[in-house]
């Protein structure tokens, strides 16, 4: 029997690239219900169409399942972000069931209220530099492949599963630096927007972190 939430929030899936984890997600979705699912940016990898088409029927399968829960009365909130970034000329459109904006003012079952947002917008380096945030995409995927690969070699070994990646932001100081900065300015963010926090994703590092 799947397990019903109020809300799930899902980000940086990054469907179309061989880093996706689209095995695990779509398990996670086939096991869940909810009323609302904020889809909160780089779901689809349209980056990656750039230097070569990956799109394997299980992606196509992930997608259906999205639709199928908006079809059955799952409120659907896609809010792109800069690897989907196209989508966001289509802000105010719905298909399919789901809607497209910019963003999102989420309000929980005790009155709090969480802006929903990509996170794109608070980095510099994705907001200015697009280049040099290319690049680092580029390389962030290759990561996660090698890391794939290490991880099927520690099973086999009877070991548990080891992130490479941030293993790696945590010993590089310029990154922890970057992570904490991040977080001072969306918690200015949430200040200006008169929120009690912000529910983002792009960093592709999940915590909780109460300022």
């Amino acid at each position: 029997m799947a397990l019903h939430y109020r809300t799930v929030w899902l980000s940086d899936t990054h469907l179309g690239t061989r880093g996706c984890k689209a095995e695990e997600l779509r398990d996670f979705l086939d096991n869940i219900e909810c009323d609302t699912l904020y889809l909160v940016g780089d779901i689809i990898d349209l980056w990656k169409f750039k230097t070569g088409f990956y799109w394997p029927m299980l992606h196509s399968d992930i997608v259906q399942r999205v639709f199928n829960k908006a079809k059955k009365g799952t409120q659907v909130i896609y809010i792109p972000g800069n690897h989907d970034e196209l989508f966001r000329k289509h802000v105010g459109m719905y298909f399919n069931g789901v809607t497209i904006q910019m963003d999102a003012i989420h309000e929980t079952k005790d009155g709090r209220k969480f802006l929903v947002v990509h996170g794109d917008g608070f980095d510099s380096i994705a907001a200015h530099n697009k280049n040099l945030a290319y690049i680092g995409g580029e390389a962030y995927e290759a990561l996660l492949i090698i890391n794939r690969w290490f991880n099927i070699a520690r099973t086999k070994m009877g070991y548990g599963y080891w992130s490479l990646s941030a293993f790696l932001k945590q010993k590089v100081k310029n990154i922890v630096s970057f992570m904490d900065n991040y977080q001072h300015i969306m918690s200015v963010e949430a200040q200006k927007r008169r929120v009690d926090g912000i529910i983002c994703g792009h960093i592709h590092r999940a915590e909780i972190a109460e300022m």
